[in-house]
């Protein structure tokens, strides 16, 4: 499983990244740009959530403006996520279809953020990865139903190391958190961060062993 720190560029996040590999990446987006790096792997966020949270205009210029800018880019994204509408399924629904034909001519994976009240049924067949957001708990009782049902699932907000390890136990592919870094890079939840991601190299390289 690989924890996008939103664009977190500190030397930890580097550190972590080099020294374990497709365990760590970045989630950029619109208005927060950050060069690719060839060893942090990254996917790209519409920001949606963080204008739907702070209560201000969601500019679909700037969304745009960042897939622009990582098309010259050497290193391309593992996919983005198609705007949607945090907590509303019907909106959701109509802004797939909206937006799905210009992102694809970018040419890269495109993630459908699933929302409270849908089920697999509302998932567009043209998805090629799933965004589990919506709201906090709809999101954590509503998780493995998406797991289950297909092979790439990124999750959203994902801020604890005991949500880490759920997360893992089900399986996703990536999960996102903004929270892990905000006390410093020696805060408690920082050293946490850590010790996860050091442990599940360790359990990784283990089973690798018995292939």
């Amino acid at each position: 499983m690989r924890i996008m720190l939103s664009t977190h560029s500190s030397g930890t996040t580097h550190y972590l990244a080099g020294r374990y590999p497709d365990s760590v990446g970045w989630l950029i987006s619109p208005g927060a740009f950050k060069e690719p790096r060839e060893w942090l792997p990254y996917a790209l966020d519409n920001g949606k959530f963080g204008a739907w949270k702070n209560q201000t205009h969601w500019f679909e210029a700037q969304f745009f403006e960042l897939l622009d800018r990582c098309k010259i880019c050497r290193f391309k994204p593992m996919w983005v996520l198609v705007p949607d509408a945090v907590g509303n399924k019907e909106e959701t629904k109509l802004l797939w279809p909206r937006y799905e034909k210009d992102i694809r001519r970018y040419g890269w994976p495109l993630a459908f953020a699933v929302q409270d009240g849908m089920t697999i049924r509302d998932v567009p067949t043209s998805a090629d990865v799933i965004f589990v957001g919506g709201t906090t708990t709809w999101k954590w009782r509503n998780a493995a139903n998406f797991v289950a049902a297909f092979p790439r699932v990124h999750v959203g907000r994902v801020n604890w190391v005991d949500k880490l390890e759920y997360c893992e136990q089900l399986g996703v592919e990536s999960c996102d958190g903004t929270g892990f870094f905000r006390g410093g890079p020696d805060s408690i939840q920082a050293e946490q961060l850590k010790d996860f991601i050091a442990g599940h190299r360790r359990c990784r390289e283990q089973q690798e062993l018995f292939v």
